[in-house]
């Protein structure tokens, strides 16, 4: 494989995330935290987008991004805590609850890659 483009995830641009993010709101996913598509780049500067979930009910982040160069499948990474996380069991559940949609958002995420790739073949910007 070339080398340039080992580390370089698939070219789903910061636009064309918005909108798979837009279509995933409008289906009436209801969650209590922010959801964004901020810009990345990959290796060779191209804009590849990242969509991030920041959690109301616990102080951190979801990021999800495909899991590596060419691949439709997504992966979720929830980032780390510098302590220890207290809940009641009704905080506990509404943290459940934001973790279903991000599972359900990233599934989402993998299918729209996948039919984009099955419909169109190898993007290039």
């Amino acid at each position: 494989m070339n080398d340039e483009l080992e580390d370089s995830p698939p070219r789903r641009s910061r636009d064309q995330l918005n909108a798979w993010v837009a279509e995933f709101r409008e289906q009436g996913h209801l969650f209590a935290g922010q959801l964004k598509v901020v810009e990345q780049e990959d290796a060779d500067s191209q804009d590849t987008g990242l969509v991030v979930m920041n959690l109301m009910n616990a102080k951190a982040s979801i990021y999800m991004q495909p899991t590596g160069y060419d691949e439709p499948l997504w992966e979720a990474t929830l980032t780390s805590r510098p302590d220890d996380l207290t809940l009641t069991p009704h905080e506990m559940a509404s943290l459940a609850a934001e973790l279903v949609v991000a599972g359900n958002l990233c599934s989402f995420l993998q299918w729209k890659s996948l039919e984009w790739d099955r419909e169109s073949g190898t993007h290039r910007s």
